[in-house]
């Protein structure tokens, strides 16, 4: 039985048959043709799972399995978009995905990172934040601040943290938020969300996935 949660990106997968199973990452660029997997979750993964589960309904689920408080906000910031689910008293209470203002957020972010050279995990947290609606249309607030004498690395920082607060904001505005996807390795990002921050890594949706095979079973 192998899971699945297809990324634009990256693509993680779990292998159930292994004795020890451990999540693993793929380019989704570098998958082959054919490539079919049990249950699937994902941008693509109606389109390599026998058995498609909703990105919503997946993360609600890996954050059931993963958080133990009853009242939470988890928001997954993912390359091309960004999504949140809230619980109160232990039930979904609400939940929201946007791929417009989120637009191409976590690629552009990775995109820039190898472009410049840079590493978001020793950049200091910049004082400046650019307002950023959209990933790949709020470049051009780097451009501009480097035409007027900024720094290349303190122009990109602006930019990421202009993103996680637009990040933030669209998720409410929260005291608190436990965090899903790539970016919860990104320092820069995690340290520029005006909040506490709990990552949970990237596998979030997996663990989702993993629950929603195990309440499948018992029915």
């Amino acid at each position: 039985m192998i899971l699945a949660d297809f990324g634009t990106s990256y693509s993680k997968f779990l292998d159930l048959a292994d004795p020890a199973p451990e999540p693993y990452i793929k380019a989704t660029k570098e998958l082959e043709r054919g490539l079919k997997v049990d249950f699937a979750t994902g941008h693509n993964g109606k389109r390599f799972g026998d058995i498609y589960v909703n990105e919503l309904i997946a993360l609600a689920r890996g954050g059931e399995a993963l958080i133990e408080e009853d009242r939470y906000l988890l928001l997954d910031c993912g390359s091309r978009d960004i999504k949140y689910i809230s619980y109160r008293d232990g039930k979904l209470e609400d939940m929201g995905w946007n791929a417009e203002c989120g637009a191409s957020m976590g690629f552009t972010i990775e995109l820039l990172e190898n472009y410049y050279g840079l590493d978001f995990n020793k950049l200091p947290i910049p004082a400046k934040t650019f307002s950023v609606t959209c990933g790949v249309l709020g470049i051009s607030n780097i451009f501009d601040a480097i035409t007027s004498g900024t720094d290349e690395a303190e122009a990109v920082a602006s930019f990421v943290k202009g993103i996680a607060v637009n990040a933030y904001r669209f998720a409410g505005s929260p005291a608190k938020l436990y965090l899903s996807g790539g970016l919860c390795d990104n320092r820069l990002f995690v340290e520029s969300l005006p909040c506490q921050v709990v990552p949970l890594g990237r596998f979030v949706l997996l663990k989702g996935l993993e629950r929603t095979l195990r309440l499948s079973s018992s029915r």
